[in-house]
Formats: structure tokens, C-alpha cells, sequence
């Protein structure tokens, strides 16, 4: 053949790919309010012109089972790798348009041949899920390879990110990679995942439900925190995928990228705590009155509400915060809330990232529900995702911090690199209402006017042991400072602290 021949071949072979399933496979697509797989990774995700793809040629490996080779064009999956703000990535989108973006063995291929590129490169990885699930006709292949694709996710958990856009259906085995990865995005209306969709359920239980309520985006963000950012639209999500990467080094070997110091819009002045103990305030109020330009990302907003979490910097250099909420269940920690700061931390610690944790909580929520639940179990693993934490880790005792929770939230005895206190800061086994009613319970019942007793006694607790200065003459505590002083000391204590990888090498899902 000709060089011109073979060059029209080529023409001609690269744009049957490229059509994906063709016209009215993508007309569908647009229909449903969906990009395709290639505008999703071209247009949205990296920068133009930057996108190399790889295996555009790859084809099913199972012959003759009802689909021609136009619909299985590069067998329904889009691989190569790019940049993110000049920044590489590893990526792959499913492309629902060549048939259901189901995963075959050619298809799965293509993925784990990405993902090895990312970790031989050690650049991050993103995954944008859109697929009817495992393709039927090729039996044990499709299930051979989720299962490498999943051993690949855990091989590569705390080694580089790991990222997941999920941007049409996501269901039985194939939400496992997904939950394998470090950070998840749904986009309200167009994402779904679950194990078992609504026509099994109502088969097998009687049960009815629509797709949007069983594993809806909203639901993964909100009740079963499998989500990590919601999107009102597919632009709004990548968006906010490229925010989240400017906080990340590229693996666990590096650094955070450094940026220029930008002072806060609103700094913190020396009465943002109420005077009431018991009244609340929000606490994303104060983290954005200490961050560079007041600029706080936060991961996993609408779960968990009474824990907050998030990426933020001081000095130019990122931070992941932790911080309890007093607006939601009084700040409480909870099973829930424990998992959520757990995971969190452990990335954190993965990819060199210093903590920084503020302190405002009464306690772990009571209550049978909760031990039933397992709050002991769950409960542990903020203690050892803390303990087990190498990067320098900074707590703030902005009030209240009481009994197990006090420990649990990054104290000296957990090994903290810095901690201080506001003045108004509550360093004690429980409250003083609380604690004056046990200790004294018999002096109050035997006074004359047992309410006035009761209030003495709690008057006298708080002077005791309510407050920062009892901790600080242990040595507990750091040192004691006004709220307006907290950005300027955090600052300092960062230059200082030497950035070490004393731990052990870990994953990012904790047990």
C-alpha cells in the first residue's frame, strides 16, 4: 500500500474511533444532559491540546456476540494521559455511547494499562465512570477484570491520588473502584451508583424506589458519605477536581505545591467565640478568618455535618483541616463524623500534607443508637489515624474539649506537634453542669436551696478545671493565645517543623 493509501486508511479508521458510538448513540447521550466521554476529558478536564491517548485501537477480545465494530469503537473506553493546569494526570472515561460503556476484558485492559502508567510516573489518576456495568457476553473476563482493576486501586491507594467522577450509572461490583479511590464526585441528576439497582430490590423485597433515591448524587453525598464532592453540573464538578489537585502533590514522595501567601479576606479578631458555652457559631466562619484569601475546600460538606474537613493553605503552603462543627449536634464526635476525619487524616498523612485540627466538642454522642452502631470501633480509628500521622500536626482549642473527645482531637498525648488554647478554651473530663451534679450530687440534695448549691458548685468546677491554664501548667498544652494571634502562630509553627516521613508507608482506607 501507498503512503497515501495508508494515510487515508489511518483517516479513515481514526474517525470511525472517534465517533464513539456514533450519532444517535451520542444525540441520546446529549439528551440525557451528558457530555461525551471525549468532551468530558478534552473540553472539561485537561488542558487544550494536551490530552495523548493511548490504545484507540483496542478492540473486544470475544468475537461475534451481537455488536458490529463501529459500536465498540476502542471497546468503550477513552485512556491516555494529560495536564491539569500544566500539572500531568492519568486518565480514563467510560463512554456510555459505545455499548453502555459495559467493561469487557480488551476494555479493563486499557484501564490497568493507565493505571500502571500512573504509578510508574507517579502522577495522579482519574477515573470518569459512565457504564451499564459488566458486559454479560463475556462472562468471567468482565469479572477477571474488575478484579484488577480493584488490586491496582489498593496497590496505588497512598501512592498517588486516586480520583473518581462518576457522570452517569455506576452499579453492582464496579462502585467498588470507585470506593477504592480517594476522593468521589456525583453531579446531581446525572449519578447513580449501588450495588443493587430498584428493579432487584423490588424483586427481591417488595420494596419501591427510584434510582435517584437509592443512590442518587445527593444520597451518596449526604447519607452514605460514599461521595466526597457534589456538583450541580458536569463543568461545576471538574471545577472543582482541578481545585482539589492544586492542593495535592503528584504522589507520596513529594511535597504540596507551594503558592504565594495571600492574607486572609476577613481575619479573625479576639471575640468570635460566644460568651455562652452553649451557644453556637460556625466554625467554616473561623477556619476562613485564619486560611490564605479566606479560601477553604471543603470534602464532604453535606455528610457528617457536625465534622468539617477540608483543604485550605497557610503561607502559601496547604494544610488539611479538621475541625468540629458546635452549629451541628453541638460538635459532637459520632461513628459517622469518626470515619469521615479518620479518612481524611490518613490521605493527609499519605501525601505530606500537615493537619491542622480545631477543638470545639463536647464529647462522643450517647445514646444506644450509637453503641449499637459502633461507635467504640469507629471511635478508634480517629485516635489511630491521629497517632499513626507523621506529618506535623497543629491543634487549636478554640472552647470546648471534653473527656475522650479532647484526646481523640489531635492532643499532645496523641502526639501533636503543637497545640494551643484560646482563653476561653474547656479542657476537662466533662462539662461543669455535668460534672458539679455528680461530684456534689449529695451536697446539693442536702442544701436548703439545692439550685443555688448547684450553682455554686459549678461556678467552683469552672474556676478549677474549665478552663486552658491547668492543661498549660502540665505542659499539655503549647501555650495560650488570642484568637487574632492563631494565623501568625500557625505560620510560625509550620517554618519551623521540619516535614518528616518517619511513619510507615500506608493506605488511605482506614479499617
Amino acid at each position: 500500500m501507498s503512503i497515501k493509501k495508508s494515510v487515508n486508511d489511518f483517516l479513515t479508521r481514526l474517525s470511525g474511533k472517534l465517533d464513539g458510538g456514533g450519532e444517535k448513540a451520542i444525540e441520546k447521550q446529549k439528551k440525557k444532559g451528558k457530555n461525551t466521554a471525549r468532551e468530558r476529558v478534552e473540553d472539561l478536564l485537561l488542558d487544550e491540546g494536551t490530552f495523548l491517548e493511548t490504545d484507540l485501537f483496542v478492540e473486544h477480545s470475544v468475537k461475534d456476540f451481537g455488536m458490529d465494530r463501529k459500536e465498540l469503537a476502542g471497546d468503550g473506553v477513552i485512556t491516555g494521559y494529560g495536564k491539569v493546569r500544566n500539572r500531568p494526570v492519568a486518565v480514563f472515561a467510560q463512554d456510555f455511547t459505545v455499548a453502555g460503556g459495559s467493561l469487557g476484558r480488551a476494555h479493563s485492559k486499557k484501564i490497568v494499562k493507565v493505571m500502571d502508567i500512573a504509578a510508574e510516573a507517579g502522577i495522579p489518576l482519574i477515573g470518569i465512570n459512565d457504564s451499564g456495568g459488566a458486559r454479560i457476553q463475556e462472562g468471567v473476563e468482565s469479572l477477571c477484570g474488575y478484579g484488577e482493576i480493584f488490586y491496582r486501586n489498593t496497590k496505588l491507594s497512598g501512592v498517588v491520588p486516586q480520583i473518581s467522577v462518576i457522570l452517569g450509572p455506576c452499579a453492582g461490583g464496579a462502585v467498588y473502584s470507585p470506593a477504592l479511590t480517594d476522593f468521589v464526585f456525583v453531579v446531581d441528576t446525572i449519578s447513580n451508583m449501588f450495588i443493587t439497582g430498584p428493579q432487584v430490590i423490588k424483586t427481591v423485597l417488595g420494596e419501591d424506589i427510584t434510582q435517584e433515591e437509592l443512590g442518587g448524587a445527593m444520597t451518596q453525598a449526604s447519607i452514605t458519605g460514599n461521595a466526597h464532592f457534589y456538583g450541580k453540573s458536569e463543568a461545576d464538578a471538574f471545577n472543582t477536581l482541578k481545585k482539589l489537585l492544586s492542593f495535592l502533590p503528584a504522589n507520596s514522595k513529594e511535597a504540596p505545591p507551594v503558592s504565594k501567601p495571600i492574607l486572609p479576606a476577613n481575619p479573625l479578631g479576639d471575640d468570635v467565640i460566644p460568651d455562652n458555652r452553649r451557644q453556637a457559631y460556625c466554625v467554616k466562619e473561623i477556619i476562613r478568618g485564619i486560611v490564605d484569601a479566606s479560601d477553604f475546600l471543603e470534602v464532604q460538606e453535606h455528610y457528617a455535618r457536625n465534622m468539617v474537613v477540608g483543604f485550605a493553605r497557610l503561607a502559601g503552603r496547604p494544610v488539611g483541616i479538621i475541625a468540629n462543627q458546635p452549629r451541628v449536634l453541638a460538635g459532637v464526635l459520632d461513628v459517622n463524623a469518626s470515619d469521615k476525619a479518620a479518612r481524611f487524616i490518613r490521605f493527609c498523612d499519605c501525601f505530606n500534607i500537615p493537619l491542622l485540627t480545631m477543638v470545639d466538642t463536647p464529647g462522643y454522642l450517647p445514646g444506644a443508637d450509637q453503641e449499637h452502631a459502633g461507635v467504640i470501633r469507629h471511635g478508634a480509628k480517629i485516635l489511630y489515624a491521629y497517632s499513626e500521622a507523621s506529618v506535623p500536626k497543629m491543634t487549636i482549642i478554640m472552647r470546648k474539649a471534653y473527656g475522650g473527645a479532647y484526646i481523640a482531637m489531635c492532643s499532645r498525648h496523641l502526639g501533636a506537634t503543637f497545640v494551643a488554647s484560646w482563653p476561653c478554651g474547656e479542657i476537662a473530663v466533662m462539662g461543669p453542669e455535668g460534672a458539679a451534679n455528680i461530684i456534689f450530687r449529695k451536697e446539693i440534695a442536702a442544701a436548703d436551696d439545692p439550685e443555688a448549691c448547684r450553682q455554686e458548685k459549678i461556678s467552683e468546677y469552672e474556676e478549677k478545671f474549665a478552663n486552658p491554664y491547668v492543661a498549660a501548667k502540665k505542659g499539655y498544652i503549647d501555650t495560650i493565645i488570642r484568637s487574632s494571634e492563631t494565623r501568625d502562630t500557625l505560620i510560625k509553627v509550620l517554618s519551623t517543623v521540619r516535614q518528616s516521613r518517619t511513619g510507615h508507608p500506608h493506605g488511605n482506607i482506614p479499617l
